[in-house]
């Protein structure tokens, strides 16, 4: 809306770019992905809010939106949990991944532009370069996984996702944490995600489906080898 008519009052206002409880919850999730709080570790509203310099308001909203994405378990009062890793919620979410991305590549590959596809390579550019950042690399990885299924997914798919992809990404930085600081990573992880997008790119809707599954099932394999470690 960019005008009203006079004599209106407009109820629209100008937003902040992120809201507060985004902002909250996004350095909370970049805690527990880190791995400064750790599975299990208990912590109070009072202690995230001295830190970050807010009120309990918005560390509770933000609680709210990553217990959803099952990183926190709220308790009754002002306290809560970093949500356990456990092999049943690994099983869960990959089961539900499986369910709704196979399908997605499958149709998105066919509508894919060149355009995608240059930002979908630049993204594994990022994979290869041994001067990304970690946080920097799982960035692009999320980024690339949501421009290979964006052109055929729905908002209610997309959304979904997110909350699917933050949950199964503390899995996968366990996974993967030993092998980050080794050189040959940058390009192992080049390798896979390229087969896939030579998949997408040459595949019929079949077969990139049953590329996108296979991704899944190895990355599945190797976190739950990674959590058994830690069993």
């Amino acid at each position: 809306m960019t005008a009203t008519t006079q004599g209106q009052r407009s109820f629209v206002r100008t937003l902040a770019p992120t809201s507060v409880p985004d902002q909250v919850a996004k350095e909370i999730r970049r805690a527990i992905l880190c791995g400064e709080l750790r599975p299990g570790q208990t912590f109070s509203l009072r202690e995230i809010s001295g830190q970050l310099g807010v009120s309990f308001i918005p560390v509770r909203e933000a609680l709210r939106d990553l217990e959803g994405q099952g990183l926190v378990i709220t308790r009754p009062g002002r306290s809560a949990m970093v949500a356990p890793l456990a092999h049943d919620d690994l099983h869960g979410i990959y089961r539900l991944r499986r369910q709704i991305e196979p399908e997605l590549a499958g149709r998105a590959s066919k509508l894919l532009t060149s355009q995608d596809f240059g930002r979908l390579e630049g993204y594994l550019t990022m994979f290869a370069d041994e001067n990304s950042g970690i946080d920097d690399v799982y960035d692009a990885h999320h980024a690339f996984h949501y421009e290979l299924l964006r052109p055929a997914a729905t908002t209610w798919d997309l959304r979904t996702l997110e909350g699917l992809w933050h949950a199964a990404e503390r899995y996968v930085r366990l996974a993967f944490s030993g092998r980050d600081a080794e050189p040959d990573e940058p390009s192992r992880r080049w390798r896979t995600h390229n087969e896939l997008l030579v998949a997408t790119r040459t595949g019929g809707i079949r077969q990139v489906a049953a590329a996108t599954r296979k991704h899944l099932d190895d990355n599945e394999q190797i976190a739950l080898r990674a959590l058994d470690d830690i069993a």
